[in-house]
């Protein structure tokens, strides 16, 4: 990670800008109650219309200026360019340095990898196909999902999954295979469903998931995920399971067991056109493979959620930070966590909230500023998850004091 050590230098004048670098302003953390952690400074940065933040720190006399992980931007040469140039301004007397931008290029798998790897936001604003869908959820190897592109180059696919190097692996055969018709995206798919339209995917499929024994919460399979299956899938097309876990299959089989309508199919050891290696493996030790196809027999006409994530009214930010604390307030169904607050020097009732809150598996960090009593998300607002909606709608009650 790139950052500045140095051990003096002159104050940061705002605004300020030099090297097409622009310097908006300062922010010094407030000593939370009941925090022992030390004051430190949010620097705020535009550079090519990408605002973000750098977070400078002191100790016994030596300052380090580092980027704040919260605001993380691409490409990471604007990061260093704007502490070269926050170097630049106030004189420092550099100690170390890993920020010399002269080398700097962007890889060609990098460039071949965003063809293919996208963010969650694309999703939710960019994304449009006349295709048909089919969703794989934890592609592993990428074995299935590469065999399926191959064979049905009109559909388009979906790879989710968590895993980086599984997300490393596919992306090198899809280059490799010269594959154009899978789209890998590093979710939670319990979230991205939420995002897609009802009744437009052809197939799902999610081969031996974590088992999850010991915190079976943790499963992707819940009344939950099998609902929101059941609306984004066509009429007669399939959520396919496939497991070696004799309770996965058990807790699954309760599950569909209780939808109000549906399909269930039960297969052992049937055989499919690719396999992987660990199920290979699997065979050669005789273990028995689940596999549980439940066909969607409805229609559902459900419009995905729409949220704007505006704050309404004016904020005290003052008499914010003296009522609130670190601890977290957790619902059923989302939490908020406010973990630092800081105050904008020079201005009016304006100020920087750090925080995480929404979903338990998928927790959302940002910043809340406050300019004026106005409050806004610093950078992108959140995507609109339904436990996203339900915390901002906490947070807008919380700075509003109501």
């Amino acid at each position: 990670m790139p950052h500045i050590v140095f051990k003096q230098n002159n104050n940061l004048k705002i605004p300020s800008s030099i090297d097409g670098v622009s310097f908006d302003f300062i922010a010094k953390s407030y000593n939370i109650k009941n925090s022992k952690r030390s004051s430190e400074y949010k620097i705020a940065v535009t550079k090519n219309n990408q605002q973000f933040l750098l977070t400078k720190k002191n100790k016994n006399d030596v300052n380090m200026i580092k980027y704040d992980k919260t605001t993380r931007i691409s490409p990471v040469s604007f990061v260093k360019d704007a502490m070269n140039a926050y170097s630049k301004l106030t004189n420092a007397n550099v100690l170390f340095t890993n920020t010399n931008t002269s080398t700097t290029h962007i890889n060609d798998q990098i460039k071949t990898d965003e063809q293919y790897l996208k963010n969650i936001e694309y999703i939710v604003n960019e994304f449009q196909t006349n295709k048909s869908i089919q969703i794989e959820i934890g592609f592993g190897s990428g074995k299935h999902i590469l065999y399926q592109a191959k064979q049905n180059p009109n559909v388009q696919f979906f790879g989710l999954e968590i895993h980086t190097p599984s997300i490393e692996q596919l992306l090198k055969q899809i280059k490799i295979q010269n594959i154009a018709n899978i789209i890998v995206i590093n979710y939670d798919a319990r979230l991205f469903m939420e995002f897609i339209k009802s009744n437009s995917v052809d197939s799902i499929f999610v081969h031996f998931p974590v088992p999850w024994d010991k915190k079976p919460h943790r499963r992707i399979y819940s009344n939950e995920f099998v609902n929101e299956a059941l609306r984004v899938l066509k009429k007669n097309a399939t959520l396919e399971l496939r497991t070696d876990s004799k309770k996965y299959f058990d807790y699954s089989i309760s599950l569909l067991s209780n939808l109000n309508s549906g399909k269930i199919i039960i297969d052992i050891n049937k055989d499919l056109d690719i396999i992987s290696k660990y199920e290979k493996r699997w065979r050669k030790q005789e273990k028995t493979i689940y596999d549980i196809v439940l066909k969607c027999q409805e229609e559902y006409d459900i419009p995905i959620q729409k949220y704007n994530f505006d704050f309404e009214g004016e904020v005290n930010f003052d008499a914010f930070t003296k009522s609130i604390t670190t601890k977290a307030i957790v619902e059923k169904d989302y939490f908020i966590h406010i973990e630092n607050m800081f105050d904008i020097l020079n201005q009016t009732n304006s100020g920087l909230i750090k925080l995480t809150f929404g979903n338990f598996n998928r927790p959302l960090n940002k910043y809340i500023i406050i300019n004026n009593g106005k409050a806004s998300y610093f950078q992108d607002k959140p995507i609109p998850t339904s436990s996203n909606i339900k915390a901002h709608k906490h947070l807008k009650k919380i700075l509003n004091n109501d």
